[in-house]
């Protein structure tokens, strides 16, 4: 192959693997903004039998098209304690058999799906302004893109079939297994998606350009990575979190080495696989994930109780009173260094923030004290960093700093004072509601109780939403940020209106929390507005930049104009 051919052909196969990649990573977006809240009370939800759960997360995977994307979600409840470890233990191995399917849904036929899919997302996405739709249209975009990234790939290795360079390479990963494993599970982890890393292999055997054993064995540690991704994603969760997690990679890591090492004594153990060779690659990654399931079902108690004995109460450090701090004075002679330790100060505060917001939702179903005092504790946390912020700005140098500095610097000290108040509203004003409802021995009514619930939930998510907008400076993450605070201030009105419905009907759960039921919907209203804050400094600061950017360029434009004219 010359040079300009296998420059065009390194250009090509990168840049579908990153459209493909990328394009995975769009579709799970899509449906985490159209149907995350939905999604995560349909995960709360399977915590009582483990074939449910085990369903629930393979159709949850399904529809994000990623088990990492439902491992962080669990990972979510498992730390604010409404799930537990065996629940969570059978919704991941439930994930991974999900995403395994949605690698074969993937691989079917197309040729006239992907205009349809394309023109259908686009058209969908545009009018989201009005329809609230884009979400959706994402979605469409995005399997639309994945479907043409396979195609590139295709046309890409079409050439390679009978380069003996390339066909040498391969052999060398068809006879070298183990390297092939290791290859597969750094390629998974490298991308963070074993859907991409799969369909990527598959395309390559399909091409007739991976022999079957190095394709094996690349799939087999891809489910290796896509363990490790879920891992590393959640290493600073809390302990249930993590023990998911430990779980999860060490028995996918066992049963994938030890097929390997199995397939490199008896290689006619794949001669039940039917179809093409890459349909026996996809078939081989389903029965994998499948055998997985239905082996772990029924010892996942002891697989609980062994993981809780590796990581014991004592290794969680997640509830550690927050002392360093990320504010250094050495910096303020550097603005731009000292407005990034701001910075990183006031993502760790929100975290801190959003952690208590996550935990405070047990009060309101059972009396722990253990729970109360840690949240009540993080608030003097919280405002110690809010003053060492604001004075650790008050010290920057007026004089070094640049326009856009300044109104970083005002920005970050309007949103920590902002998360100061959440803070509050969280670990004093929630707590009142629900040591109140606890002293006089009240519960909400099942629908109240349910809709308090998930109000939280929604809340919860624009939270994590509102840190992600802070740490990525996107505006267009800023305005979505601050459509989704609309949206909560839409639905916390059809709330109190159907507590006034249940008061009408004479629901007597319901006249006797009334209060605490309106006021428990208004303080979230209010921290969720808190969050969203980030995305209104953000999208002002994104504003007053453009428009200074844009009188600049004027104003070099008409200096130069005058420059023309003069030297005329």
């Amino acid at each position: 192959m010359h040079e300009p051919s296998l420059l065009y052909f390194l250009f090509t196969i990168a840049g579908a693997a990153a459209l493909l990649i990328w394009s995975a990573r769009l579709v799970r977006t899509g449906v985490e903004d159209a149907f995350a809240i939905a999604l995560r009370r349909f995960l709360q939800r399977s915590d009582k039998r483990r074939v449910q759960a085990m369903v629930t997360g393979g159709f949850a995977a399904i529809c994000l098209q990623s088990a990492t994307a439902v491992a962080v979600l669990i990972a979510n409840f498992a730390n604010r304690g409404s799930l537990r470890l065996v629940t969570g233990l059978a919704i991941i191995f439930g994930a991974d058999f999900g995403s395994a399917i949605v690698s074969q849904i993937l691989l079917v036929e197309r040729d006239f799906i992907i205009p349809l899919l394309l023109l259908a997302g686009v058209a969908i996405y545009l009018r989201g302004e009005r329809g609230g739709g884009q979400a959706h249209g994402r979605i469409l975009i995005g399997v639309g893109l994945i479907f043409v990234s396979l195609d590139m790939i295709r046309m890409a290795t079409a050439p390679l079939l009978g380069n003996p360079a390339v066909l040498t390479l391969m052999s060398y990963l068809d006879q070298d297994v183990i390297l092939a494993f290791v290859i597969g599970a750094a390629f998974t982890w490298l991308v963070h998606s074993s859907v991409a890393s799969v369909l990527f292999f598959v395309t390559l055997v399909g091409q007739g350009l991976l022999p079957m054993n190095a394709a094996v064995a690349l799939v087999l540690g891809a489910n290796l990575g896509g363990a490790l991704v879920a891992f590393t994603m959640t290493m600073s969760s809390g302990l249930e979190a993590r023990r998911i997690m430990v779980a999860n990679l060490m028995v996918r890591g066992a049963l994938a080495t030890g097929l390997l090492l199995m397939l490199m004594q008896q290689a006619t153990l794949l001669d039940w696989l039917r179809g093409s060779a890459a349909q026996k690659v996809i078939s081989l990654h389903i029965a994998f994930n499948f055998m997985l399931a239905l082996l772990c079902l029924p010892v996942l108690g002891p697989m609980a109780h062994l993981v809780r004995r590796l990581i014991p109460d004592r290794l969680d450090l997640s509830q550690q009173s927050i002392l360093s701090s990320n504010l250094d004075t050495s910096t303020l002679g550097t603005p731009s260094r000292a407005l990034a330790c701001a910075l990183r100060e006031v993502i760790r505060m929100g975290e801190t923030v959003e952690g208590m917001l996550r935990n405070v939702i047990v009060l309101f179903q059972t009396r722990d004290d253990h729970v109360e005092q840690a949240v009540s504790e993080k608030v003097d946390d919280v405002r110690e960093m809010q003053e060492q912020i604001k004075q650790f700005l008050a010290q920057l140098p007026p004089d070094k700093m640049n326009q856009d500095e300044r109104r970083q610097s005002d920005q970050l000290a309007s949103i920590a004072l902002n998360l100061e108040f959440a803070a509050e509203a969280t670990g004093v004003r929630l707590i009142e509601q629900a040591q109140q409802l606890k002293d006089e021995g009240l519960a909400f009514s099942e629908q109240g109780m349910s809709e308090i619930t998930e109000f939280h939930d929604r809340v919860l998510v624009n939270a994590q939403r509102a840190l992600n907008t802070l740490v990525t400076q996107a505006p267009e993450d800023a305005q979505r940020l601050i459509k989704a605070k609309e949206k909560v201030r839409k639905i916390e009105r059809d709330l109190q209106t159907r507590h006034l419905s249940r008061l009408r009907d004479k629901v007597p759960e319901s006249y006797e929390t009334s209060r605490i039921h309106q006021e428990t919907l208004r303080m979230l209203k209010s921290i969720n507005t808190a969050f969203a804050m980030i995305g209104y400094d953000l999208a002002k600061r994104s504003q007053k930049a453009r428009i200074a950017a844009s009188s600049k360029k004027k104003k070099d434009a008409a200096q130069g104009s005058e420059g023309k004219k003069s030297n005329v």
